[in-house]
């Protein structure tokens, strides 16, 4: 769930830094050409403010502005030499009064000649277009030059834009550090804000998985986050004791029904042999009578091996495999024999953490069925293998086999293929199995074998249990 929130929550948190950077941005560099637009519009009322007084330069005559004539000429120059700024007063026929460098003119088209037309009109430049650092031109400022409430000449500067370019990147690069602050910040806060918020859930998930594989007494520890989430911890906890509860009781009664009903059946089972001693010896209903008798005392007697299984808490250790697996075909193979099936094993050294006796009870309800359901002249192949972190014993029979419906059930209490409802059996050995292994963090599998049978692999994990 981390890997999906955090992402969303950078995303998120990402859009909002752009969507505040990027006006920050824009308006640093319109603050910088601000700053150097008043100074322009600052220099060339100046310079307008000289020319006043040699505006008869425009005409014909040249008489007492010569003197400020030649100041406004000196100035201009300094001004062009200090500064590198083109700059000039012009007549409004656009023939230069005084300008610096002195080849520098009025052009027929572009910013320069827009803006000496702007303030023939008496408009002072005061909002020229935006020059970003990637581009390399000029800021052109204008000032008309004012006289009787007639304009008479026209003030330019045209200067150049590198120094405000590289200011503007500056504080761009002040704005990108700052952004990248942030950004780290607020992934350290996203980060922080997910694992407060989702370690309660990862303690629900981790607590749910241990009941789920059978560690009933599992309960979700005190851990912070929001108090909803608090609230539901406590609320499964609260839950989980009520199913424990309720288990248990319905393992108690399974034990104490099986129990109960053991000694009056056995007292049954007496009083049929008493009846079966005043019959012939080849009735056939005492016969029936007795066979269902001892059906019913294996039922108990497998109830009470499955209430006890379910609530026994297996006795993990490193355990060979190989070794075990071998001793219980050993075990079957006469048996085996004597129905004519050839049991086989293949049981290298492996070791893994397991019940031993778990695993044997296991093994043997596994061979037991395998034995009890192969043909005459059948082969039972027991197989032991490492498969990553398990260990496995495989149980191949070439038996007549399960259908695909029929794999989904096998392993449930009580359920019995109705093809094989006349071979001995209460229903309940694997789901006992089933229950053993799982206490164990083991497990038990189906599938059909090729060409024709079933495939039942015991897994038991290789490593220890966590603390």
């Amino acid at each position: 769930m981390r890997t999906r929130l955090l992402p969303l929550l950078i995303v998120l948190l990402a859009a909002v830094l752009l969507a505040l950077g990027i006006p920050l941005a824009v308006s640093v560099a319109a603050a910088q050409q601000q700053n150097v637009v008043v100074d322009r519009i600052d220099d060339t009322a100046r310079f307008a403010a000289l020319a006043q007084f040699v505006t008869d330069a425009c005409g014909s005559s040249r008489t007492s502005s010569d003197e400020r004539l030649k100041t406004l000429i000196s100035e201009l120059a300094s001004y062009h030499d200090v500064y590198d700024i083109k700059a000039g007063v012009f007549c409004r026929t656009g023939t230069p009064m005084a300008n610096a460098p002195a080849t520098w003119l009025v052009p027929e088209t572009g910013e320069v000649r827009e803006a000496f037309a702007e303030a023939l009109l008496s408009r002072r430049s005061h909002d020229p277009k935006q020059v970003w650092p990637w581009q390399h031109g000029t800021l052109v400022v204008a000032s008309p030059v004012i006289r009787d409430g007639d304009v008479v000449a026209v003030v330019v500067t045209d200067s150049p834009t590198g120094q405000m370019r590289a200011r503007i990147l500056h504080g761009w690069l002040v704005v990108g550090v700052g952004e990248i602050g942030a950004m780290l910040l607020a992934v350290g806060a996203a980060l922080r804000l997910t694992g407060w918020v989702l370690k309660p859930v990862g303690v629900l998930d981790a607590t749910t998985h241990d009941i789920a594989t059978g560690r009933l007494k599992s309960r979700v520890a005190a851990a912070g986050g929001p108090p909803e989430l608090r609230r539901l911890a406590q609320s499964f906890n609260e839950m989980a004791d009520h199913v424990e509860d309720v288990l248990e009781q319905q393992r108690a009664f399974v034990a104490d029904a099986s129990h109960q009903l053991r000694n009056p059946l056995s007292a049954l089972l007496l009083r049929i042999e008493l009846l079966a001693l005043e019959l012939p010896e080849d009735n056939e209903e005492i016969a029936s009578v007795r066979t269902e008798g001892k059906r019913l005392a294996q039922v108990l007697d497998d109830l009470l091996d499955l209430a006890l299984a379910e609530h026994t808490e297996a006795d993990l250790q490193v355990t060979d495999v190989g070794a075990l697996t071998a001793e219980r075909v050993a075990a079957w193979t006469p048996t085996a024999e004597a129905k004519g099936v050839r049991l086989v094993g293949d049981c290298p050294p492996t070791t893994a953490w397991a019940d031993p006796v778990t695993l044997s009870s296991a093994l043997d309800a596994v061979i037991d069925n395998a034995v009890k359901f192969t043909p005459e002249d059948g082969t039972v192949a027991v197989t032991v293998a490492v498969d990553g972190d398990t260990s496995t014993v495989v149980v191949a029979d070439h038996g007549p086999g399960l259908t695909d419906e029929e794999l989904t059930r096998v392993g449930d209490r009580f359920w019995r293929s109705g093809r094989h409802q006349n071979i001995k059996g209460s229903g309940l050995g694997l789901s006992i199995s089933r229950a053993l292994l799982a206490a164990g963090g083991g497990s038990v599998s189906y599938a059909h074998n090729e060409p024709h049978g079933l495939r039942v692999t015991v897994s038991v994990p290789r490593s220890g249990p966590t603390v």
